[in-house]
């Protein structure tokens, strides 16, 4: 008789079977998508469109050079980067949730901006592309939702050039006590409210306040980056810490 027991891990403060939190990340993402800006504007009170120009702008990227952004449904970051990579790069588009892609596609073809992207549905654990396919990969307010990280970051370091590098954008933790109180405050009490309010969905907006609590710190991050096979790894927090960029180069 096997009496081991499954393997776990946290959807939001909640600890559930490995295998089924990628299908409970994606019910939420699913739910959400057609709200997202709603939902990110929620979350951030309007500021994560200046968290991610900053992102872009810090990123590095230069004319001419591929790009995988993943987690990339909204089109937002390849929005952005389309014009610093110019008609000469391209920008790959990667998203486990067909939904949020469909919507991030529409929404840029809807602006002209079809030249240059590729749209694919993918897990960030197990990219679909050949080692050393891109000058950098981005990744904006993607992995805390990834189940398993470090697989993750391992591959996003497999598929880089060597030279090129990876950036992270996310809600980390909040560097000032009181500053943190205030946040949680809107986080948990103010944000499904809203979220029930503006788009009928309390509980994914609950989710996502756990999941940013669950998600590594700057430090822990740092650190996993660096075992993943990163090297010169700084960290830039924005807004407090409420966000951090995590930027690390495969040498």
């Amino acid at each position: 008789m096997n009496d081991q027991q499954p393997k776990t891990t946290h959807f939001g403060f909640r600890d559930v079977p490995v295998d089924d939190k990628q299908k409970l990340v994606g019910q939420v993402f699913t739910s959400v998508a057609r709200n997202y800006d709603l939902m990110n504007d929620l979350m951030s009170l309007g500021v994560h469109r200046l968290w991610k120009r900053h992102f872009v702008a810090v990123s590095g990227v230069r004319r001419g050079d591929r790009v995988l952004d993943l987690a990339g449904g909204t089109g937002d970051i390849a929005a952005l980067l389309k014009p610093v990579v110019g008609d000469e790069g391209d920008i790959v588009v990667g998203d486990i949730n067909a939904a949020m892609l469909n919507v991030g596609r529409d929404r840029l073809t809807d602006r002209g901006l079809v030249a240059g992207l590729q749209w694919t549905q993918l897990n960030a654990e197990a990219l679909p592309f050949a080692d050393n396919s891109f000058d950098a990969v981005t990744m904006a307010f993607g992995l805390r939702n990834v189940t398993d990280k470090d697989k993750a970051l391992a591959d996003i370091h497999r598929v880089l050039k060597p030279g090129g590098r990876a950036l992270v954008l996310e809600f980390s933790r909040v560097q000032n006590e009181l500053f943190g109180k205030l946040y949680d405050f809107h986080s948990f009490k103010i944000l499904p409210k809203l979220g029930q309010l503006f788009a009928g969905d309390a509980d994914s907006y609950q989710y996502l306040a756990e999941s940013i609590r669950k998600h590594p710190d700057q430090e822990t991050l740092k650190g996993m980056m660096e075992r993943a096979g990163f090297g010169r790894v700084d960290v830039r927090n924005l807004t407090n810490g409420i966000v951090a960029i995590h930027r690390g180069y495969k040498f």
